[in-house]
């Protein structure tokens, strides 16, 4: 229908003329309309106005309720996602293949766990065709929430496989540390002669970081475009810069993003700032940060990472110096932030935060578990923690 096709190229302003006419001819009680309307919405980006028409349909079905999870899933509000689907469960109504891909996206994000557990056995349960989107959609999910041989175990059962589904599954070995077993599902994945493609290149270039593996970098990143015709882009030119500076190999990395043919983002001046601080290079260090700054000034981290430097060298005028700036500049640390999830529940935590419902709980409980790890012998590097004293 047209809407869908608003949806697809997100053009709201023809989408709303189409709403408008809808409601103009009384045509906002066909229930097939509204959710036509709800999916446009909600992939155009208003998905506060799509669940409003959610909220005012007398009837649902599953293709309503998938469009409004997808929608929430889509805009990266996962903890609404999944609570709507919680939702769709109280009022037995059935979810079908999207329902369930929207789930596990929300899953992987938030890291829940035993909810996309819990949506696998769903899927055996009801003996649900495990299709290529399913299956990749549950490698995916499985991978990003660390349980790899899961993800592996998923892969290896499903039927059909397309370059997507190899693509996921390297990216995942890659980011969980499983660089070689990353390279050797690509191979496998040559032998069967399916294509790689561009996001391929950079799961196995980030697998070549994370296993070390300079020389097998090098040769990956010549044959994108010498054997397969892609040329590379700035995600691929990142990840040999993040191949070389975890190597240690810190000039090699600053000559390679002077040598560019294309111009270095923020992302990769941070790549190499953040390996700056781990090798202890003040000098590359301060000259990625003034770079980050023409590209990106009041990103507090870079600021944070280049006082850290300083810190780990013992330079601390150096390093109270660049805290001061970014007070002057009036840039604020973003606090950090942790996820679990604890019988099917989302907790999210925050550092120095002072309105947690269970505050004095979880405080007593750090004191505590840091008793202990004392005791065990641990001695904490508190360094770089002195500055935000």
């Amino acid at each position: 229908s047209v809407l869908t096709a608003c949806g697809r190229v997100a053009d709201l302003e023809l989408g709303q003329w189409i709403s408008e006419h809808i409601e103009a001819n009384g045509l906002k009680g066909n229930p097939t309309l509204v959710t036509s309307l709800v999916d446009m919405y909600a992939k155009c980006g208003h998905v506060d106005t799509a669940r409003s028409l959610f909220d005012q349909m007398p009837q649902r079905d599953v293709v309503a309720w998938s469009a409004m999870i997808s929608g929430y899933s889509q805009a990266s509000r996962c903890r609404e996602a999944l609570a709507l689907f919680h939702e769709m469960q109280k009022v037995n109504v059935e979810p079908n293949e999207i329902t369930m891909v929207s789930v596990l996206s929300s899953c992987s994000v938030l890291g829940a766990l035993e909810t996309g557990k819990w949506v696998h056995s769903f899927i055996k349960k009801k003996r649900m065709k495990l299709t290529v989107t399913l299956g990749t959609a549950l490698v995916d999910f499985y991978a990003k929430c660390g349980s790899i041989d899961s993800s592996v175990e998923v892969f290896k059962g499903m039927p059909l496989k397309n370059v997507l589904s190899w693509t996921v599954l390297i990216q995942g070995l890659a980011s969980n540390g499983q660089g070689k077993s990353a390279l050797e599902f690509f191979y496998l994945m040559r032998k069967k002669n399916i294509e790689p493609n561009d996001v391929t290149f950079i799961g196995v270039l980030c697998a070549c970081s994370h296993a070390g593996l300079v020389d097998e970098g090098w040769v990956f990143f010549v044959s994108m475009n010498r054997d397969f015709g892609i040329e590379p882009r700035i995600e691929h030119y990142g990840c040999m810069v993040d191949i070389l500076s975890r190597a240690g190999l810190i000039e090699e990395a600053y000559q390679f993003i002077k040598n560019m043919p294309i111009k270095p983002n923020a992302v990769v001046w941070r790549t190499l700032l953040a390996s700056c601080r781990v090798h202890k290079n003040v000098e590359i260090g301060e000259e990625s940060l003034n770079h980050i700054l023409r590209l990106e000034p009041t990103h507090s981290g870079d600021y944070i990472l280049l006082s850290n430097i300083y810190a780990s060298v013992g330079r601390w005028e150096d390093a109270l110096r660049v805290r001061s700036q970014m007070k002057e500049k009036g840039i604020k640390k973003t606090p950090g932030c942790s996820v679990i999830e604890l019988d099917g529940v989302i907790h999210e935590f925050f550092a120095e935060d002072n309105v947690h419902p269970h505050l004095e709980e979880i405080y007593n409980a750090t004191e505590n578990m840091m008793k202990r790890i004392k005791l065990a012998g641990y001695v904490p590097n508190i360094a770089e923690a002195r500055l935000d004293a």
